[in-house]
């Protein structure tokens, strides 16, 4: 498939949102990240922003890559297919699991007083090894692995879409994703990982990752318009709203990563609602607005990957430098969080010079 400005900027809001999510997880928000200057959960609205994000930006991420599954496939052949998925996400996914993510580990631990040098060989000996928000290539590798497995065994035309389904049909697909949520997170809840993936958030990922893949060859999301998204943009504010509400008047019981009570229920189908009309609007206002690229867009767009990749020591070593800023911690966020979007890029850039990464990333 050729390239998309619209959606190339789509990554790139993306990649920052996935930046600012864990910076937001710095100063007060919900969800483990490698140092914290505030308590976990200790700033409501940086829970709510945390809580939006997880609804739909990973998922999001998956759409786009089954998006682009398809035509990549037939282009290179099961060989080469896997052969470039395991060098442009294996590779990086070994990188960080081996080198970034040890380095990231003793970088946060110099808050508590700790050599950086020597805890970074600590860890290294230690086998201190995890992939961070690269799990998401782990995933990637393992869902590009399910593709060419049921390419194989059905070697006919694969199915399509030939348009974005109607209204009945994505709300099915939504409770559907609401319901498996519901049963996953009863095993694993949110929070805990197997094989360092939140399988209790998978259930909408494996559906948009397969949407992505009916919608490719027909371009379907390329033309979503405003009375496609308009529905589910008024369903999205709509949950939106309901959520802190339900938190504040305490309407439901139970914890809300899973279980069987009203809380984890009204959570797992809070995701897909939430998700289906930002995705939607969003696809509508790149198509409208964003169609045309820019040399910015394009220059960050090449290097939204690497960004993602490099960008957690950057904000580890960002927010630390900034613990002695006597600030409010909602403050705090909005100065650290573009920076290390910004110096994340710039990063990125930089790595770029390095023989032979320019193939990978």
């Amino acid at each position: 498939m050729r390239r998309n400005a619209s959606i190339d900027q789509l990554r790139i809001l993306l990649t920052g949102l996935v930046i600012l999510h864990h910076a937001a997880i710095v100063y007060g928000g919900a969800g483990g990240w490698y140092w914290r200057q505030e308590a976990d959960g200790s700033n409501a609205l940086l829970v709510l922003f945390n809580a939006v994000n997880q609804s739909y930006f990973m998922g999001f991420f998956f759409l786009l890559a089954g998006y682009y599954t398809p035509q990549s496939f037939d282009r290179k052949g099961t060989r080469q297919f896997l052969a470039d998925r395991f060098l442009r996400l294996g590779l990086p996914l070994a990188a960080y699991f081996f080198i970034l993510s040890p380095m990231t580990i003793a970088l946060a631990r110099t808050g508590e007083g700790h050599s950086f040098f020597a805890g970074w060989w600590l860890m290294e000996r230690l086998g201190n090894f995890e992939p961070g928000p690269l799990w998401f290539a782990e995933a990637l590798l393992i869902f590009a692995l399910a593709y060419v497995g049921v390419r194989t065994l059905r070697p006919g035309s694969p199915a399509n879409l030939q348009a974005l389904p109607g209204y009945k049909v994505i709300t099915i697909a939504a409770l559907a994703a609401g319901c498996v949520s519901f049963l996953v997170r009863l095993a694993v809840p949110t929070g805990k990982s197997v094989l360092w993936l939140q399988l209790g958030y998978f259930p909408p990922y494996v559906l948009l990752f397969l949407v992505g893949c009916l919608a490719a060859r027909n371009r379907v999301f390329d033309r979503v318009t405003f009375s496609d998204a308009k529905p589910w943009a008024i369903v999205s504010f709509a949950m939106l709203v309901m959520l802190p509400v339900v938190i504040v008047t305490g309407r439901g019981h139970g914890p809300f990563n899973g279980g069987w009570n009203w809380n984890a229920g009204f959570y797992a189908f809070w995701d897909p609602f939430v998700a289906w009309g930002i995705i939607l609007t969003l696809f509508w206002v790149a198509g409208r607005y964003w169609a045309k690229g820019s040399p910015l867009a394009d220059w960050l767009a090449r290097r939204a990957f690497g960004a993602y990749i490099v960008h957690p020591p950057v904000l580890v070593a960002l927010s630390l430098s900034a613990r002695g800023w006597t600030a409010v911690p909602l403050l705090k966020f909005a100065a650290v969080g573009p920076a290390a979007v910004a110096v994340s890029f710039v990063a990125a850039s930089a790595a770029l010079l390095v023989p032979g990464v320019r193939r990978i990333v």
